[in-house]
């Protein structure tokens, strides 16, 4: 299940950085420290998302 987890975590990683990276863009936020915190926010948010996702895959089966 790790593998997994760190497969999806790999797309919705980057799908969450990307969003969240351009929220702070739009808001008018267009400093260095806003986007790289933007990014990292992104990239930790989606550790327990793809967490759960693996492990509702697992169990599906």
């Amino acid at each position: 299940m790790l593998h997994l987890s760190l497969i999806l975590h790999l797309f919705i990683g980057a799908t969450l950085s990307g969003v969240a990276i351009v929220v702070a863009l739009v808001a008018g936020f267009g400093g260095l420290w806003t986007i790289l915190g933007a990014a990292v926010a992104g990239f930790l948010i989606a550790f327990p998302i793809s967490w759960v996702i693996a492990k509702r895959i697992y169990n599906a089966e």
